[in-house]
């Protein structure tokens, strides 16, 4: 199976787990993405260079102006998407299975986790994954240690306060907050 076929799965919200060739192909990117994150983490890296190798991670470029602290963490890495001038900041975790799509401008702070994937919620298959996108809107500004769900549109321009869990779609122009995460003011 092809990289494209497997996030054609992914990308069409398809349940992952029922299939162990989708499980064994989507191991075979995790580990991949282990072994650049790993090089990314455990070494100073001058700016061009973290460019480099979070392109290598994500299977294509990133926007120009990307900036990243590391540590950075991804459990499978070719399902993400980056617009210019984006800015991760230390400790961030991805889970992309789903597809993570970060426009212009953004800035995702220290610890900020964006999560894809859910488990069932029925015992018996609990082991299978329900994929869906995040998609983070032109400069976003996620706050340090925020939680960000999968099938979550953040609109253009809005803020989400540190510590906040987001779960729902955030208009644009907004302030979110708390757990779970709602519209505290707008902006403008």
């Amino acid at each position: 199976m092809s990289l494209e076929e497997l996030l054609k799965h992914f990308n069409n919200g398809e349940t992952l787990g029922t299939n162990r060739e989708y499980i064994e192909q989507m191991r075979y990117y995790s580990r991949e993405s282990q072994k650049l994150t790993m090089e990314i983490n455990t070494k100073y890296h001058e700016p061009e260079e973290l460019s480099k190798l979070f392109s290598e991670v994500i299977g294509k470029p990133v926007g120009e102006g990307f900036g990243l602290f590391p540590p950075f963490y991804t459990d499978f890495g070719k399902n993400i998407t980056i617009g210019k001038n984006v800015f991760i900041n230390a400790g961030c975790k991805f889970q992309d299975q789903g597809g993570i799509f970060i426009d212009d401008g953004a800035l995702i702070g220290h610890g900020v986790v964006l999560a894809t994937l859910d488990h069932d919620l029925a015992p018996e298959k609990r082991q299978q994954l329900h994929p869906a996108p995040i998609r983070i809107g032109k400069n976003v500004w996620i706050g340090a240690n925020a939680v960000v769900t999968k099938g979550v549109t953040i609109g253009d321009n809005a803020v989400i306060a540190a510590g906040a869990v987001v779960t729902k779609d955030v208009p644009a122009n907004c302030i979110v907050g708390g757990v779970p995460a709602k519209q505290i003011k707008s902006i403008g």
